[in-house]
């Protein structure tokens, strides 16, 4: 599909440009951003969610690279990334895209942190022995189906639109207009700045990106990850921003009764998106956590 973003245009301004590579690997033509930590410090994996791309952790990034080795990819479809082929863009397919990357960089992850969509990746790639870090971490983790007759739409719904072409672009047209993206922002239950939106809507005016999207949600099986996630054979803790209007924070508490051992860490004020809207505060639950073994210190006028 054309209506790629175009880095010598697109990614000129793209937050942390120097950080990015573009790399081949399990299928995949990747767009990742590494920033190299000291030698033996551990490497944090940084996964997006589904329509998100590594802009994402931006401002996390700056607060995490004093004490980490840091990989942040843009997922297959996503952001700057080429698409896998058709019908691999599954959690099991995207795990298995993952390890390639892991291999080809020499950089296997010691933590994987996960937003959203991102999380239910990061346990996918554990579950199937893809990848092996010593800790998982979700930020509003996608952990469960969804209920009732959303869970039992949801899928086929997605399989549908992300086989109809014109979709993609009839959606990337709408996000020509701000107020449409401000407007899907605010539904998550967070706020932005206005560099934020601005990068959600040059992503969202990609009718490939957009059909990246899609194409994950089409061949998402949360089910089987949900009956499988107390196999877990890692430490998970979840960050839970309790005005997350996509993700009930009443799901983590779920997985904390059907994972006993995980750990809840909550985000009081906070919306879907909390690593953008207050990353130090994200940075202080991982502290509180014991995740994070020296401080992520910036200007208290960069605090947030």
């Amino acid at each position: 599909m054309s209506g790629r973003l175009d880095w010598a245009v697109d990614g000129r301004h793209w937050p942390h440009h120097d950080a990015s590579r573009f790399v081949d690997a399990g299928g995949c033509r990747w767009h990742v951003q590494v920033l190299d930590g000291a030698p033996g410090r551990p490497v944090w994996w940084l996964l997006h969610g589904t329509g998100a791309a590594s802009h994402s952790w931006r401002a996390l990034m700056d607060r995490l690279a004093p004490a980490v080795t840091l990989v942040v990819p843009d997922l297959p479809g996503h952001g700057f990334s080429g698409p896998l082929p058709r019908g691999q863009a599954s959690l099991p397919g995207m795990a298995q895209a993952l390890a390639g990357l892991a291999q080809a960089l020499q950089l296997p992850p010691t933590v994987m942190l996960g937003h959203s969509a991102g999380a239910a990746l990061a346990a996918r790639a554990v579950l199937d022995a893809r990848l092996a870090p010593a800790q998982l971490v979700g930020i509003n983790a996608a952990l469960l189906p969804f209920d009732g007759l959303a869970g039992r739409l949801f899928g086929p719904m997605a399989k549908l639109m992300s086989r109809q072409p014109w979709v993609p672009w009839l959606f990337a047209q709408r996000a020509g207009d701000a107020s449409a993206v401000q407007r899907l922002v605010a539904s998550t239950g967070s706020r932005l700045d206005a560099e934020g939106l601005a990068l959600y809507a040059r992503l969202m005016r990609s009718p490939a990106h957009v059909a990246g999207a899609l194409a994950m949600m089409a061949d998402w099986d949360l089910a089987t990850l949900w009956r499988q996630l107390p196999q877990l054979s890692v430490p998970l803790a979840l960050l839970v921003g309790s005005h997350d209007a996509t993700v009930p924070p009443t799901q983590a508490r779920r997985v904390q009764l059907h994972r006993p051992a995980t750990r809840l860490q909550r985000l009081e004020g906070l919306g879907h998106l909390a690593h953008e809207e207050a990353p130090q505060r994200v940075v202080d639950a991982l502290q509180a956590l014991g995740l994070l073994a020296a401080p992520a210190a910036l200007p208290d006028t960069q605090r947030a």
